[in-house]
């Protein structure tokens, strides 16, 4: 059953839809009320992170295990889409509830805010 907060693999577009590459994202919620979700990507280019918007995600983190990731991890905030859920191949692992949470309104801020 798909769910919000899970981390799960899918073919991830590139931003000019030239192609698009396997990798980790995290489900944001539902879309719709078909089986669309919001993604945002998770990377381990830890350096890439966007300042008071990407969170990062380390062993330190008290869900990281629970996450199924490797290593440290950004989720991408300023990479999100829209996918229809059969290109969501399998969970790998979820973040907490709280997580996801602080992620949703971090995410809001930044949409609200002008910069």
């Amino acid at each position: 059953m798909k769910r919000a907060g899970q981390i799960v693999l899918t073919p991830f577009p590139y931003t000019d839809l030239s192609g698009a590459k396997l990798r980790p994202v995290l489900m944001l919620r539902q879309a719709s009320r078909f089986d669309d979700w919001l993604v945002c990507m998770v990377s381990s280019q830890v350096q890439q992170a966007e300042t008071n918007l990407d969170e990062i995600l380390t062993p330190a983190d008290p869900d990281f295990a629970n996450s199924g990731l490797k290593a440290p991890s950004v989720l991408r905030l300023s990479r999100l889409a829209v996918l229809d859920g059969s290109r969501l191949l399998g969970s790998i692992g979820a973040i907490s509830e709280e997580r996801l949470g602080n992620v949703r309104q971090r995410l809001a801020k930044w949409v609200a805010s002008e910069r």
